[in-house]
């Protein structure tokens, strides 16, 4: 299994220095990663380090919170398009899946979606899972496959917890083939890796400083996202 080609790796804590960043970027590419998911302060400095390389350029949006209103989510959106970035893993503001407000969800994955589709950019919802009951996901991953996302994300890596076993089973089990599933969050080695592959996920989100212990099969020292 190439574990590698599963791996969005994220270079997202606020703290980190634009070197830090960079070395961290390089890692992802060293280790041939799917994508380096910046945030978009580091989308120019992604771009330029990735060109000719195996490895896409993804960035966070209304990160980690997602509660900034759906036309500045569009803003963003069509803004990181214009920067050249591949796919886009947007925060829903999970307020209002909390609220129940269904029609208010989709609107706020429409707006993004809208934007980056006419770019060709991928959108992937974040829904962070350990704040939300299984109620609360079914209408998370529904309203992200009526607002026309490519992916279902379990979490930010933020907040209280990353992905569990039970909440990436349930979004298998919603999205029926409409829609792509991908655990992030606590993900820090090889075996954790391959049992959410083996349960048929498509990507992983996994911090910087994990992508070495899976990659390389070793036990992980990571901490946060």
């Amino acid at each position: 299994m190439e574990i590698n080609r599963y791996l969005d790796h994220a270079v997202l804590k606020p703290d980190t220095t634009i070197d830090e960043a960079r070395k961290q970027i390089q890692s992802g590419i060293d280790y041939k990663v799917y994508s380096v998911c910046v945030r978009p302060c580091d989308i120019e400095m992604a771009k330029e380090m990735c060109e000719g390389t195996d490895t896409k350029v993804s960035v966070v949006l209304s990160f980690p919170h997602g509660c900034g209103h759906k036309n500045v989510k569009a803003f963003e959106a069509a803004e990181y398009c214009r920067l050249g970035v591949a796919e886009i893993d947007m925060v829903a503001n999970y307020g209002l899946i909390r609220s129940g407000a269904y029609k208010e969800v989709v609107e706020d994955i429409e707006a993004v979606v809208k934007e980056a589709h006419q770019q060709n950019v991928l959108v992937k919802v974040i829904l962070e899972t350990t704040e939300l009951t299984d109620e609360e996901i079914t209408l998370g991953v529904k309203a992200s496959i009526e607002g026309g996302a490519d992916f279902v994300k379990t979490s930010t890596g933020f907040a209280s917890g990353g992905a569990s076993e039970e909440a990436v089973s349930l979004m298998l089990k919603l999205s029926s083939g409409k829609i792509k599933v991908k655990p992030s969050g606590g993900i820090r080695d090889r075996k954790r890796a391959e049992l959410f592959v083996n349960m048929g996920v498509d990507r992983l989100g996994t911090g910087a400083s994990s992508v070495e212990a899976i990659c390389d099969d070793k036990t992980g020292t990571g901490s946060g996202y």
